[in-house]
């Protein structure tokens, strides 16, 4: 049989690669060798054919004519983009020669791989690419700019990425959409909850600002960032002192209620209130809701662990589906990620063991501004691939002046000439998804999926598994380890895991039916991967790591003498900085604005439409003010990582503070301060 490749035209099976928690299946309609339309797999079971703006447009970005089609060296000053045609012999020859100088002068360690997930292909973002730094030794690179903050405080409560499976929450009577607009980032979770909504489910969303989700919600609450702990504790507060809880499976499944219990009762509603920005008759109304409405649901989204207590935010909140008894009831409990069901054998595929020094330098990726004006000893090189940091790390100012170094060798691998790839000594061209044999596991519902190679890799394009072997090749690595094929890596990964919820899941069974749904059974009654086996209301665990063992409240930390909460959130047709530098994306999403509440507007002389400066001891921005009653006041929200323009003054995270998170290493984006100005 012919291979997608090999047909020139038809209608094909494929997965969208986006970091996005739907993970849609999609087909991909071909002509004369290219893909002409990409729409939504109707036979996928929880995507069901509808797709995203995003992957609808997905043409116009494989062939936008500002792709990369083959690799260049920098011919000018670092930041201006002025590159010249090479060959890939010439490439990899350089990369070599340098590291190897590097290497002998400094040691490996001053080499850094800067990486994320630009594309959610297990082969492409965490595959043979760790096993070659492993090898070379160099520097490791905590990835921890995305979830990690709220996934760590989500594992002391339950022992894991493990929520309830999506697709039964058609059957919730409540549904808390809290810290996501997932109208944009989950599109499918609010399309279940509408079903939910015809059968008398009502939606509730929190959140610091009224976007789309907001405006779909039946009741929206406006929340003060970084507060969602003690609203939290406000609802325990209400719901123990009005008897809402579920003594039984407290009891059964959970450890630690009575010292929570006795714990809350310093939340009361008239502190919560202070703190939240909620009033006082809010507090009560939703607590009883939840209290009284079974089966509820919590979709616990990632803008709550952006900040400085981020950690601590989804560990309280993961603890309400408890209180009242929820997981035991179908369409009941909550979801922050879901990818323990599908966790594959990562060690096989990345190879750890490949260590030579098992205490190497770790540099976490929130801090590379400061890593490389301050690491002594200095990072020396840096190879990016599947992000851009230049647009999407914290104190963005600092990071580029970091990147600007001449003595910083830097290798870029990406589709287009990012503004990281504007600082590059090497830019070499990435092949997209759709040219590419990956494996790809959501994080929010549970099928696995694998990716065939739809079309011809473009121009001189390569994989990032195929650019791992040549540097590999050239390194004289062993051949074993790198010259294997792409269905080999996804075998060693996935046939070989003793995960139990994935012993149905093989190579061949995904290259059968494309997608497979992992054995998942639901978590109780059963035993949690906690310390105890149970729901963890109080943490042993936590208290012997420095925390709190109860969920606590604790306020954001100082962030200089500004007056304004700034929280730079994403938009509808971006995903991070992937198609800020794609004409139909900008244009759908038409400009970026700062949302501000009309009190605050009318303060400072501030008209809808004005431009409005923001600023603080980091950088400044100018952006179209969008006066309204969308947030509280005191806050500012933007959407969306521009890309530059000339003239303009955009880069958002040129504000954002590089301290870390309470839990994890991990970002603190929604926790900076800004003042405000109409410009003049």
């Amino acid at each position: 049989m012919l291979s997608y490749i090999e047909q020139p035209d038809g209608v094909f099976k494929s997965v969208c690669s986006l970091d996005c928690p739907d993970q849609c299946g999609l087909l991909v309609h071909k002509e004369k060798g290219k893909i002409v339309k990409v729409e939504g797999d109707p036979d996928h079971p929880v995507t069901k054919g509808s797709i995203c703006n995003k992957v609808r447009h997905m043409t116009e970005r494989l062939y936008d004519p500002k792709r990369l089609a083959y690799p260049m060296k920098r011919v000018g000053p670092k930041g201006e983009g002025r590159f010249e045609r090479i060959t890939w012999d010439e490439a990899i020859e350089t990369i070599k020669s340098r590291w190897m100088k590097l290497i002998e002068s400094a040691g490996p360690e001053s080499i850094l791989p800067y990486s994320f997930y630009g594309n959610m292909g297990l082969l492409s973002s965490e595959g043979i690419d760790r096993r070659f730094f492993h090898q070379l030794g160099a520097s490791l690179l905590n990835r921890a700019i995305c979830s990690v903050a709220g996934s760590f405080g989500y594992k002391y409560t339950m022992g894991g990425s493990f929520g309830i499976d999506p697709e039964e929450t058609i059957h919730s009577k409540l549904i808390i959409f809290w810290g996501i607009n997932a109208v944009s980032t989950n599109m499918h979770q609010v399309t279940i909850a509408q079903k939910a909504r015809k059968n008398g489910a009502k939606i509730v969303v929190i959140d610091v600002h009224k976007n789309q989700t907001g405006r779909m919600a039946d009741w929206f609450i406006p929340i003060l960032p970084g507060t969602d702990s003690a609203l939290a504790l406000g609802m325990m507060h209400i719901l123990f002192k009005e008897n809402y809880e579920d003594e039984a499976f407290l009891e059964k499944y959970s450890v630690g209620y009575e010292e929570l219990k006795e714990h809350v009762i310093q939340y009361d509603p008239e502190t919560v209130s202070s703190i939240t920005g909620i009033p006082v008759n809010d507090l009560y109304t939703l607590s009883r809701m939840y209290g009284k409405t079974s089966p509820s649901f919590i979709r616990i989204g990632n803008g709550i662990q952006h900040h400085d207590n981020g950690g601590m935010n989804v560990r309280t909140i993961a603890c309400l589906p408890a209180i009242t008894g929820q997981w035991l009831k179908k369409g009941g409990g909550a979801i922050k990620g879901n990818s323990g069901y599908l966790q594959h054998d990562s060690e096989a595929l990345t190879r750890p063991d490949l260590l030579q020094v098992k205490s190497a330098r770790v540099i976490n990726m929130n801090e590379i501004g400061r890593a490389l004006l301050e690491l002594d000893p200095p990072v020396k090189s840096m190879f990016v691939y599947n992000s851009n940091p230049a647009v999407v790390a914290p104190e963005g100012n600092k990071v580029r002046k970091g990147l600007a170094r001449e003595d910083l060798f830097t290798v870029v691998h990406d589709l287009f000439l990012t503004e990281t790839a504007a600082y590059a000594d090497l830019v070499l061209p990435a092949s997209s998804s759709f040219e590419n044999t990956d494996f790809y596991t959501s994080y929010w519902h549970h099928y696995m999926q694998i990716q065939k190679p739809v079309i011809e890799k473009f121009g001189e394009s390569k994989s990032n598994v195929e650019l791992f072997r040549m540097l590999a090749k050239a390194f004289n690595m062993d051949p074993a380890l790198f010259n294997v094929s792409e269905e080999e890596l996804i075998r060693q990964a996935v046939d070989q895991s003793d995960n139990p919820y994935i012993q149905g899941i093989s190579y061949d069974e995904l290259s059968k039916h494309d997608f497979v749904k992992a054995d998942v059974k639901p978590l109780f009654p059963g035993n949690l991967p906690t310390p105890s086996g149970k729901i963890e209301l109080y943490s042993e665990q936590m208290k012997s790591h420095g925390y709190p063992a109860l969920p606590t409240y604790s306020p954001l930390v100082e962030d200089g003498d500004f007056p304004f909460l700034f929280v730079p959130g994403p938009n509808h047709n971006f995903l991070n900085s992937t198609f800020s530098h794609n004409e139909k994306h900008t244009v759908l999403e038409k400009q970026p604005r700062l949302f501000m509440n009309d009190k605050d507007a009318a303060m400072f002389g501030i008209e809808d439409g004005d431009l409005a400066r923001v600023w603080n001891d980091r950088g400044e921005c100018e952006l179209t003010a969008a006066v309204g009653n969308t947030v509280l006041p005191g806050v500012l929200v933007t959407q969306g990582l521009w890309a530059d323009t000339p003239g303009t003054k955009q880069l958002v995270n040129s504000l954002t503070p590089d301290r870390l998170a309470d839990m994890g290493g991990g970002a603190v984006f929604f926790s900076g301060r800004v003042k405000l100005e109409k410009k003049r």
